[in-house]
């Protein structure tokens, strides 16, 4: 029988996509297919939080792939998540693809916070410890 242990067990891909997703977030306000004049003055604040969003995500992500601790998995849900509320709170849910893009790479980045956090939710410290890079 095979090991079903593959959504059981944490692992550095899993890393890897965090931080893939941070940079993603990073660069999202100037994806492809943007309205013309989604980066201007008066909309800098979102460039801004995309940036600072991106930033931490990826910084956390290389977190866990050094050291593994639940806080950072609980930040990266927190981090998903607002980043989804995110075209509500600063008012630029009219962008649809920006909107689209934040929704959408905020849940993917709270998806694999979850799933990492459920994979170490039984792990004691020592396992945690033990993380392979």
């Amino acid at each position: 029988m095979s090991d079903n242990r593959f959504f059981n067990t944490h692992r550095p891909w899993e890393d890897w996509v965090g931080m893939l997703l941070g940079v993603l977030i990073m660069v999202s306000p100037w994806f492809p297919m943007q309205v013309s004049g989604a980066v201007d003055i008066e909309r800098s604040h979102l460039v801004l939080n995309s940036f600072m969003v991106g930033m931490l995500v990826l910084g956390i992500a290389q977190l866990e792939y050094v050291a593994l601790h639940r806080w950072e998995e609980v930040a990266s849900i927190l981090l998903g998540l607002w980043l989804m509320a995110s075209p509500l709170v600063f008012g630029y849910a009219e962008d649809h693809w920006l909107q689209f893009w934040h929704i959408l790479l905020g849940a993917l980045v709270a998806f694999i916070g979850a799933l990492q956090l459920w994979q170490d939710w039984n792990l004691s410290e020592q396992e945690l410890a033990k993380h392979p890079q």
